[in-house]
């Protein structure tokens, strides 16, 4: 969607929560499962804010956040502590929720070529289910460690915040904090957008109640649009909070947006500083990360020299990824090798998959070697495309040689020019019309005179050794 700016440049930065993958909660022992189980399984008196009850940090949600800082880059402070952030909310069960203000784990860094703010950690709060009359709480997901992260005003347009959301999915996945599934509420993302024709920056409206990536590239398309229209009937804006109505597409008011004094942060008192320089060796942790979406998009296109959006499918799909890492590895250097392995992976298997006729254990399934050499057999024409296609659903499926397969099949092509030769020169003998229309410059015959020798050879014929017969035969 483009919209009319109309002079007017959109400034953006996120705030966003996203869940990170512990046993326990961030400051108790209770499961950190909040999206499963019935209502209020996974709690304890900690949880519940029952008095005389006292928070400990988990370990493990520190360690993944100074991976994260790591991962973009950031400053990782030696220093840090929790705050509370007080307000009180029916889901907020103490009144105020730990959080970090003025020390966060992580300072800077960028991602997706974006400037970051800061990275730091927090308590999720229970979640409320609204009824005609009245309203529960589910105090599952009430602890539960909470990553924000918040960039930089560097974000203009909604490709660059979906662009920054894929990214941040990617980076967590990759380092096995998070899953991020932003449909099961792993991950939310809050937009703050302003408009305006000169350097300086508009009003700021936040929009929450964002549920999926393309929603946040929608909200953020309306929200300019909005903004915009605002302006320029004369109208004035202020500093709110809007929510997303994705159902009709538009933003509406929320509530006028709290700044930081509103919360009235002060450390909190019941849990100890953490000196993260002296815990952990930053040096050894930094050379432990796994190979970055960033760092793999290049490798893969400069080593193997495939198209981008196959190095896309890949950075999405880690199983997908490993299985094409193994085939590379059975093939050796050979670039022609390498691009054509990968056009049936992400188009063919890629293809059986989508239709029901494998599942996703695939990647883990099939023998690489076994594909690999399907591989080797097209490129050196043992194989037509078609062919090739009925031995990889025999491979994927039931597995083999494919070199067997074709023989029992009766697909591999004859390769023998002096066999195929003589083929030709029947074809040529049995067509003197077509043979005269070709030569009096007739070139689209040439189809007809491969298709009938590919007939003649039940399909077994190489077609590209077949054209180079027929065009030295009948100059």
């Amino acid at each position: 969607m483009t919209t009319d700016m109309k002079g007017y440049t959109a400034t953006i930065g996120l705030e966003i929560h996203a869940h990170l993958k512990t046993k326990t909660k961030m400051f108790s022992r209770s499961l950190n499962d909040p999206y499963h189980g019935e209502p209020n399984d996974n709690i304890s008196p900690i949880d519940l804010a029952h008095p005389g009850t006292l928070p400990t940090i988990n370990e493990q949600a520190i360690e993944h956040m100074v991976r994260i800082g790591l991962a973009v880059n950031g400053q990782v402070a030696n220093f840090t502590e929790f705050d509370r952030k007080n307000y009180f909310y029916p889901d907020i069960p103490k009144g105020y929720q730990i959080s970090q203000y003025k020390y966060p784990i992580v300072s800077g860094g960028s991602l997706a070529g974006f400037a970051l703010t800061r990275i730091h950690l927090e308590e999720d709060t229970a979640t409320s289910k609204h009824y005609d009359d009245y309203s529960l709480l589910d105090f599952n997901r009430a602890g539960a460690p909470l990553m924000e992260l918040v960039t930089e005003p560097v974000l203009h347009t909604a490709e660059d915040v979906m662009t920054f959301a894929r990214e941040l999915q990617l980076l967590m996945r990759y380092l096995g904090v998070g899953d991020a599934n932003i449909e099961k509420g792993e991950m939310r993302i809050e937009v703050n957008l302003s408009v305006s024709k000169t350097d300086e920056l508009g009003v700021k409206n936040e929009v929450k109640n964002i549920g999926s990536i393309s929603s946040a590239g929608r909200a953020v398309e309306y929200e300019i649009r909005r903004q915009i229209e605002v302006l320029e009937s004369g109208g004035i804006l202020t500093q709110e909070t809007r929510g997303w109505d994705d159902h009709k597409g538009i933003t509406f008011s929320q509530r006028s947006k709290e700044d930081a004094k509103d919360y009235r942060y002060f450390p909190e008192p019941d849990l100890p500083k953490l000196y993260l320089h002296e815990i952990y060796d930053l040096d050894a942790m930094r050379a432990d990360l796994p190979e970055l979406p960033a760092a793999k998009r290049v490798r893969y296109s400069d080593e193997y020299g495939i198209k981008s959006e196959d190095v896309e499918a890949y950075i999405a799909n880690k199983s997908m990824a490993d299985f094409f890492e193994s085939v590379v590895h059975q093939l050796g250097d050979n670039k022609e090798n390498i691009k054509t392995a990968s056009n049936y992976v992400t188009s063919d298997i890629v293809g059986l998959v989508a239709s029901g006729v494998v599942t996703d254990e695939v990647w883990s399934d099939c023998d690489p070697a076994s594909f690999a050499k399907l591989i080797q057999m097209v490129v050196k024409g043992d194989l037509n495309s078609r062919g090739a296609k009925d031995i990889l659903a025999k491979i994927v499926q039931d597995g083999g040689d494919p070199e067997i397969l074709a023989e029992s099949m009766g697909l591999k092509q004859d390769n023998d020019p002096e066999v195929l030769k003589a083929v030709v020169e029947k074809i040529i003998s049995d067509n003197p019309d077509q043979v005269a229309e070709f030569k009096a410059g007739k070139d689209t015959l040439m189809k007809f005179f491969v298709g009938m020798a590919m007939k003649e050879t039940k399909g077994a014929g190489n077609p590209t050794i077949l054209t180079q017969l027929f065009e030295e035969l009948l100059k």
